[in-house]
């Protein structure tokens, strides 16, 4: 099968890119506009032209993506391609609206017609899969209370998640006016090597690395759940190639932690592997003013796509957070 990749060269894109690389012989189709944000870790793929192409592309221009899609004719398309950082949405949403928002219309757009154009059995294999978030649910206010379902209400409180949500809605609307065969996952916070630097776990090593404050909104008291990013796109692929259509799935762990006692064990972590004494590394947490519309604490339930399609996440997160720390420190001390 051909696999159209949006935003391939981002954090999870290309984990998932590496995914298909490594663990089937699919044909890899890569889009992606190339920001502050992407890596090179799909380039050791582009001598392979058999299985893997790569187009610099910006969804918001609808005329370019029309003719990737139309001259590479993918069997599923998966779309990543988003900005995604809250405080920069915060401070400038424009760019958020016109990649999250316009970006997935003009995808779909796209989309739509080249499905249109299929023969039925096409038609019926192929797959729109939107990849989003637990952030446009809010927040759950207290500690106590459920993980979201895929039946919760949807309720953004930031301008990044606001503009996931907006591209999940228009999502679950082609595939209502049109029947377009589409797919929608959201997931709790990833980590692993090769997410952008300004991400809370690179973030905190960084600052070990470079013995700088490391700055921790408010208490810390804002829980989150995490998710390995192989955990993550092992799921993505499940649901690409077995989730009903037009269904909502959600993908998490159980690992949930307060935003302080995650830097605390990372820092823990990073100080056995420096050879650093423990208490000068805590010394460098350092308390700011707290973000603006900060969500208190985010849990996902991933009961539906474990009984539905058998995904379960295999990387601890004790051994993943260890397994991240080496990868960044030995990437940090290569430069």
């Amino acid at each position: 099968m051909k696999i159209l990749v949006t935003g391939g060269s981002g954090f999870i894109g290309s984990a998932f890119i590496r995914y298909l690389m490594m663990q089937t012989q699919h044909v890899v189709i890569n889009v992606d506009k190339l920001t502050y944000a992407a890596n090179s870790a799909c380039s050791v793929y582009e001598a392979n032209l058999q299985r893997y192409r790569f187009y610099q592309a910006d969804l918001t221009n609808l005329s370019i993506i029309t003719q990737v899609i139309e001259s590479e004719a993918p069997d599923l398309i998966i779309n990543f391609a988003a900005e995604t950082h809250v405080d920069r949405s915060i401070h400038g949403p424009n760019a958020f609206f016109q990649s999250n928002i316009v970006g997935t219309y003009n995808l779909l757009q796209a989309a739509l017609a080249y499905w249109q154009s299929l023969s039925v059995t096409k038609q019926a294999s192929f797959r729109f899969h939107q990849v989003s978030t637990d952030e446009v649910y809010g927040e759950l206010i207290n500690e106590f209370d459920p993980p979201f379902t895929e039946l919760s209400p949807i309720k953004p409180s930031s301008p990044y998640s606001a503009s996931k949500a907006s591209a999940d809605n228009l999502v679950q609307a082609w595939g209502k006016t049109y029947a377009m065969p589409t797919l929608i996952t959201r997931s709790s916070n990833n980590y692993g090597p090769w997410q952008y630097m300004e991400k809370l776990i690179p973030v905190v090593i960084n600052c070990i690395v470079k013995q700088e404050p490391i700055p921790i909104y408010g208490k810390g008291d804002q829980q989150r759940n995490w998710l390995h990013v192989d955990d993550h796109v092992s799921a993505l692929y499940c649901v690409l190639t077995q989730g009903d259509v037009g269904q909502i799935y959600n993908i998490g762990s159980e690992d949930e932690l307060k935003n302080i006692d995650l830097v605390k064990r990372v820092c823990r972590i990073s100080a056995s592997l420096l050879k650093a004494e423990i208490d000068d590394v805590l010394k460098l947490i350092t308390h700011v003013d707290d973000r603006q519309g900060h969500d208190f604490r985010y849990a996902l339930s991933s009961e539906k796509i474990k009984n539905a399609l058998g995904w379960e996440p295999t990387i601890s997160f004790d051994a993943g957070l260890a397994q991240t720390i080496e990868w960044y420190l030995a990437y940090y001390d290569e430069r």
